[in-house]
């Protein structure tokens, strides 16, 4: 009989395994909700299923009767812009940061310790220092974005950078390669299969930061309508905007994962 620790599940099991979770926490749920229902009817805490339908048809599938728009769909569409911006900016400073501090001594010895001091203030505690320099427009909440993922993303890159063996560089050097060369045909392509995998560990906090922008200034978006409807105890309309988040950043997710391993097998079988 195999140990525990050598025991692996196949494709069909690690399918499994992982919807158990939440098929577990939708039975308690459930059984919490009706328990709650039978109590008083009318309970807001823990809506019934034909609440949450409710809710999903008159957000997503039906116009405002203010603004005839899709309620759902704009607010998934401003919050995935300001999102996508954000982080796309924070990659290439990242990128071209972390780089730069990695293989360049010099450099190292003038950036690093900014980097790492920035790393270190909280970036909600500098919310309203933004709205006050950049206003209450879409600039401030990409910008608080930044400021909260890019000095990690930095830090990851010029580590990732710093653990290429010296041996390679020495090589390329013997080879007669100048700086712009070695970082170019032999840093770049192994950093960039780094920099997928620490966007995708930032992106949580990157949601973290868009959402906390959005409950304080905004007039759409995810965070927003969370925010807005939290007043009125709309459970029905909070719970599923909070699944929706989790789905788009679990694709988001998916959808970078998939990209690194078709374009760098090589890195995620040294994994």
């Amino acid at each position: 009989m195999k140990k525990l620790i050598n025991r692996q599940a196949g494709p069909v099991g690690r399918w499994a395994l992982g919807l158990l979770p939440f098929v577990i926490l939708a039975v308690l749920y459930l059984v919490a909700s009706d328990a709650r229902l039978d109590a008083n009817p009318n309970d807001k805490l823990l809506p019934s299923l034909s609440s949450f339908s409710d809710a999903i048809e008159r957000m997503a599938f039906e116009p405002s009767k203010r603004s005839g728009e899709y309620t759902l769909l704009v607010d998934t569409l401003a919050s995935l812009q300001r999102l996508g911006i954000g982080v796309a900016i924070s990659a290439l400073i990242g990128l071209v940061v972390g780089i730069a501090t990695g293989s360049l001594p010099l450099f190292r010895a003038g950036i690093s310790p900014l980097v790492t001091g920035m790393s270190l203030v909280p970036p909600l505690a500098i919310l309203p220092i933004l709205f006050i320099i950049f206003g209450l427009g879409e600039l401030a909440k990409v910008m608080l974005i930044i400021i909260g993922i890019t000095p990690f993303l930095i830090r990851d890159l010029q580590q990732r950078a710093e653990e290429i063996p010296t041996e390679q560089i020495i090589k390329m050097q013997t080879l007669g390669a100048n700086t712009w060369q070695i970082i170019t045909r032999l840093v770049w392509p192994q950093i960039m299969p780094r920099l997928l995998s620490s966007v995708r560990l930032s992106l949580g906090s990157a949601w973290l930061f868009l959402i906390a922008a959005e409950a304080i200034a905004a007039t759409e978006g995810l965070g927003y309508r969370i925010f807005l409807v939290r007043r009125y105890l709309a459970m029905d309309v909070i719970l599923p905007y909070v699944a929706w988040i989790t789905f788009l950043a679990f694709a988001i997710d998916f959808a970078l994962k998939r990209y690194s391993q078709w374009r760098y097998p090589w890195f995620h079988g040294a994994q």
